[in-house]
């Protein structure tokens, strides 16, 4: 055997042993870069990461995801929170499932960054009250938003009309609560009264309260004390009448009856 073939033996598997590396580097992300507790699976139609984080009793949403991730699931966890741009470097992401959480609301920056390639948003089954009147405003995403105990008021009749492009969704919204009581437990789209003037008018009904408050109260501290000075000086005038009389003097009563 020549040197030749001797150095081709030895390079040819070490030439595969590299390809199979490079291509489980490709295929399968370190773990390094996948979250604990989650499962990074590169998808090669999307040319991203779907990572699986669901059923991880995770409490809060991980703090370092991929940055090419464009499938996330974080169903089924006791996540109680979304922070402000959180999502915020996941610019390829796709499809977000928040879905059987603790999430209880959500903030103007919520979904920031990841407005323009979300494809779907899942935040069903959770504890959601109220949303800021802009969280969804920037989303071109379909979002389902079932089973919430919804608060209904401004600040959601604000946000549903920012979903134009999500009649379903919005449809969907029932009032576990509202500003109106006639609409407890009902579709929020058959409230057809506008929930921000009616606080404006509750506003200015409680401002008017305040202010005839104070208004008779001064009224009634000005009738006081004009009565009571009045009591005084009765009570005065009646202690200078029981008062006797001074008697004259005789020196006085000479003068009178000389000069008659």
């Amino acid at each position: 055997m020549t040197l030749l073939d001797l150095w081709l033996s030895r390079s040819i598997p070490m030439c595969l042993l590299l390809q199979s590396l490079v291509l489980m580097a490709l295929c399968f992300p370190s773990a390094s870069m996948c979250p604990k507790g989650c499962i990074c699976q590169r998808d090669p139609h999307l040319h991203g990461l779907n990572v699986t984080c669901s059923q991880s009793r995770l409490k809060e949403i991980p703090p370092s995801l991929p940055v090419d991730t464009v499938l996330l699931r974080l169903d089924h966890n006791q996540i109680g929170a979304v922070p402000d741009q959180t999502f915020h470097g996941l610019r390829l992401l796709r499809e977000l499932n928040l879905s059987y959480n603790a999430v209880e609301t959500l903030g103007e920056a919520a979904f920031s960054g990841i407005e323009a390639t979300l494809q779907v948003l899942d935040l069903s089954h959770n504890r959601i009250t109220s949303v800021h009147k802009d969280a969804f405003a920037r989303l071109k995403a379909r979002v389902i938003v079932d089973d919430n105990p919804w608060h209904c008021d401004c600040a959601l009749q604000q946000a549903i009309s920012g979903m134009a492009h999500n009649h379903e969704a919005a449809a969907r919204v029932l009032c576990r609560s509202s500003e109106l009581l006639d609409q407890e437990g009902r579709p929020f789209m058959a409230v057809d009264t506008d929930l921000c003037n009616l606080a404006k008018r509750t506003t200015d009904y409680a401002m008017l309260v305040t202010m005839f408050g104070w208004f008779a109260m001064v009224i009634s501290y000005v009738v006081y004390y004009v009565r009571q000075n009045q009591e005084d000086a009765r009570r005065h005038l009646e202690y200078l009448k029981s008062l006797p009389s001074k008697p004259k003097k005789p020196d006085e009563a000479d003068d009178i009856s000389t000069v008659v």
